[in-house]
């Protein structure tokens, strides 16, 4: 992930609103996630990933888990 979130360093469940694919790169997609609970609920944190499985359309719509360490946001597409 390469765009840092205005979030502390935690752990969020999310929600992917958007996905879109990258123009420049085949393996990177650009998406947007909701926070799903606690103080930060309802923000949007714009996410640049790379190595996702699905495609932007299969990952709209699916439950996530964001962790942010040391600013560095992770992003894992959880199970429906």
């Amino acid at each position: 992930m390469s765009d840092t979130p205005a979030l502390p360093d935690g752990t969020y469940d999310a929600f992917v609103v958007d996905a879109d694919d990258d123009a420049d790169s085949a393996d990177r997609m650009h998406l947007s996630v909701t926070i799903l609970a606690g103080e930060h609920k309802g923000e949007v944190v714009e996410l640049t990933a790379r190595g996702l499985a699905g495609t932007s359309i299969d990952l709209i719509g699916m439950p996530a888990t964001l962790t942010v360490t040391g600013g560095s946001p992770s992003l894992r597409v959880d199970e429906p």
